[in-house]
């Protein structure tokens, strides 16, 4: 008797394909999708509970969710699996890894897949500003998911003792000196609370893709053949960032840890901190104080990269596990999924149509902060993503970190990053 050894809410259960209702192993359609587990929120539990209901009203479609860490580790297992010849036929990962994914052959365009008019409508359903990491040379190769912008989290408490105004966080970069200063708390030389915190470990080219088009400049053009890492707006904004902390006193000096910030927020360290939308539902829940969610502060426009996993159908796939696949994604990017995955994560409702279900709507009118990283969609940019773009990045990311802990001056440290970014990519100009 064929079986299978499902993962769901947590708990391992063993279903037999055979006696128990379910379509016999010569008609079902067996789909492995890996799913990245890297932040805030219960996750599993949401996408186990949403698998599940899936085949329920598929029982033609047995789903093996694979939970793989990180974005780079989902990548990474996916594409091995590719190269082992057990390959998966859907994953969500970074929305970024387009290009690589492409370059590969690893994956299919949707357009080469879907067929009827409502599912070519449902390609043109969702923000256009997440589909910036998804279309490319004419085509959608990526449907958005685990989608974030991101945030501003502050404490009111520490506002309202520090005499500022709660419903009023800073809008723009010298308000964020100005409060930073004023929420900053020291005991001698120990200081207790930090102005604000931007974490510059993890995904330091994302915080600064925010900073930069705050001054105006996108960090790439729309080919991902060519970076502006050393244009003078792209410095100016890296100048701004290393005088929070060696300048103004607002925030520590050298990196932020990415893991720790949430917890630091919590704990009160700091008042501030700039973060995925993704943690919203986790500091919701465990916050000890009064906070608020804002838009990031402008300095010439507002601005912030998207963020997060899109779904990918694998070019190793038949015919069936293609159609498979699509009625999987469309089941997961329904509305209503979408409304109570956003509830439950904090993560983006993907379209417009996710807002106007009556579950989200009721969440957004008794919890506002859901709505700000819905509503910073309008200032939204792609994130950072290129051909070659593991390496570009992490030349954008040693960068920034170089200059974060005083080795370089941002010029000195862009202009190198530009240098090897133009060899990396010149090739595919």
């Amino acid at each position: 008797m064929l079986t299978k050894l499902k993962h769901h809410a947590g708990k391992w259960t063993l279903a037999a394909a055979l006696g128990l209702g379910m379509a016999s192993s010569a008609s079902a359609v067996d789909l492995t999708m890996y799913y990245p587990v890297a932040v805030g929120g219960p996750l599993t539990k949401v996408v186990d509970g949403m698998v599940e209901d899936f085949e329920k009203a598929n029982p033609d479609i047995n789903v093996n969710a694979i939970y793989a860490g990180n974005y780079n580790d989902a990548r990474i297992k996916a594409l091995a699996a590719l190269q082992s010849g057990e390959p998966a036929q859907t994953s969500v990962m970074f929305s970024i890894d387009i290009y690589e994914l492409i370059e590969q052959g690893a994956i299919v365009p949707y357009d080469d897949v879907v067929e009827t008019e409502e599912e070519k409508a449902w390609l043109n359903s969702f923000y256009p500003a997440l589909m910036e990491n998804g279309k490319t040379q004419g085509k959608t190769w990526g449907i958005p998911f685990q989608r974030s912008t991101i945030v501003m989290y502050y404490n009111k408490d520490a506002f309202r003792e520090a005499g500022l105004d709660p419903e009023n966080p800073p809008a723009t970069w010298d308000e964020l000196v100005e409060a930073g200063k004023k929420l900053t708390k020291k005991n001698g030389d120990t200081v207790e609370q930090w102005g604000a915190m931007i974490p510059s470990t993890g995904y330091p080219y994302w915080m600064f893709g925010a900073l930069a088009m705050q001054n105006g400049q996108t960090l790439m053009n729309s080919e991902g053949n060519e970076t502006y890492f050393n244009a003078p707006a792209t410095i100016e904004a890296l100048q701004y960032w290393q005088d929070l902390g060696n300048k103004h006193g607002i925030m520590p000096s050298g990196t932020i840890e990415w893991a720790t910030l949430r917890q630091n927020f919590l704990e009160g360290k700091t008042a501030m901190m700039w973060h995925s939308t993704g943690n919203l539902t986790a500091v919701k829940n465990d916050a000890s104080f009064d906070f608020g969610v804002a838009m990031l502060p402008a300095q010439k426009r507002r601005g912030t990269p998207t963020g997060g996993g899109n779904f990918y159908i694998f070019e190793k796939s038949s015919p069936e596990e293609r159609k498979a696949a699509i009625k999987l994604i469309r089941f997961l990017t329904e509305p209503e999924r979408t409304a109570e995955w956003s509830i439950g994560t904090g993560y983006l409702g993907t379209g417009p149509d996710a807002y106007a279900t009556p579950e989200l709507t009721q969440y957004v009118k008794d919890f506002p902060p859901a709505a700000v990283a819905r509503d910073q969609l309008e200032f939204a940019t792609a994130e950072l993503s290129t051909f070659q773009n593991g390496r570009v990045r992490k030349l954008l990311d040693d960068a920034i970190q170089s200059v974060l802990i005083g080795d370089k001056t941002p010029a000195e440290a862009l202009d190198s990053a530009q240098k090897q970014a133009d060899r990396l990519l010149k090739n595919y100009r």
